[in-house]
């Protein structure tokens, strides 16, 4: 059994929190959809890591952009993998989907929207949300579960370090 941690828009200055290396450090691979912001919150997460993989996002400085790709494939037991920061309109989980299949990946990783999605039909498509800054969710990530050739499960991890968003707590509140 395999277990990826997909992650994205930490949106980070310095160092990961202590919380998310622990979250990171348990992982076979480790994959950030982009805006990290600065190289030192990279190197912070890289560190923690047994395997990296990453994108570089919209915020990124300049440094990231030229180490990491805009778009990334890779296989992960039997399963092939698709990584961006923000493809074709990703308010629209049917034009990832397109992406997905465009890019021959059965799974696509896209981060910019800030909060979870995991869906799937004939292809695999997760937004991983933030763990730092989310938007109308609480801060998470996403843990995916593979065996024997597939994508066994997918699921949010909520994490406790992360800024909540002010509209969830406002909900919460009434």
């Amino acid at each position: 059994m395999m277990k990826i941690i997909a992650l994205s828009d930490t949106h980070l200055t310095g160092p990961f929190p202590d919380e998310l290396l622990g979250i990171v450090k348990e992982a076979d691979i480790v994959v950030h959809a982009g805006d990290f912001v600065t190289l030192a919150a990279y190197e912070s997460l890289k560190g923690a890591c047994k395997r990296l993989i990453a994108v570089h996002g919209n915020t990124d400085s300049a440094a990231l952009r030229e180490l990491l790709p805009e778009r990334y494939s890779f296989e992960a037991g039997g399963v092939r993998f698709g990584v961006v920061h923000s493809g074709k309109n990703v308010t629209d989980v049917t034009n990832m989907r397109y992406l997905a299949l465009e890019m021959g990946v059965g799974v696509l990783i896209f981060g910019h929207l800030h909060r979870p999605i995991i869906d799937r039909s004939d292809v695999l498509v997760v937004c991983p949300g933030s763990p730092t800054k989310p938007r109308m969710s609480d801060p998470c990530v996403v843990e995916l579960t593979l065996e024997k050739g597939s994508v066994v499960s997918g699921k949010i991890i909520n994490v406790k370090s992360g800024d909540p968003c002010g509209y969830i707590q406002f909900a919460r509140s009434l």
